[in-house]
């Protein structure tokens, strides 16, 4: 299970920034919660979101951009495997 703590947030934040990407908290009208402008490598995601969904959002937001580029770093690889455990568990029957 995924606790969605400040210091969780602040991993992913580290996570965007050692791949040159700036994540900014900004009022809007986001129908998906964020806007990813990759030809300045900028992310924006609503300021005014829980910090749940600011989680949920940024993970979401990850594997776009690992479908598009590569994604580099111990810490991207450690949480994408948390992520990826996750998934499992929630899908499996009970």
């Amino acid at each position: 299970m995924i606790k969605y703590t400040p210091q969780l947030l602040k991993k992913l934040e580290e996570i965007f920034e050692e791949n040159s990407y700036k994540v900014r908290y900004e009022k809007g009208n986001f129908k998906s919660g964020y806007c990813i402008m990759e030809d300045r490598k900028i992310v924006v995601v609503n300021k005014f979101a829980a910090i749940e969904s600011r989680i949920n959002t940024l993970i979401e937001i990850l594997k776009v951009i690992a479908t598009t580029q590569e994604m580099q770093g111990e810490k991207y690889e450690s949480l994408m495997k948390m992520v990826l455990k996750q998934q499992s568990v929630e899908e499996t029957p009970e």
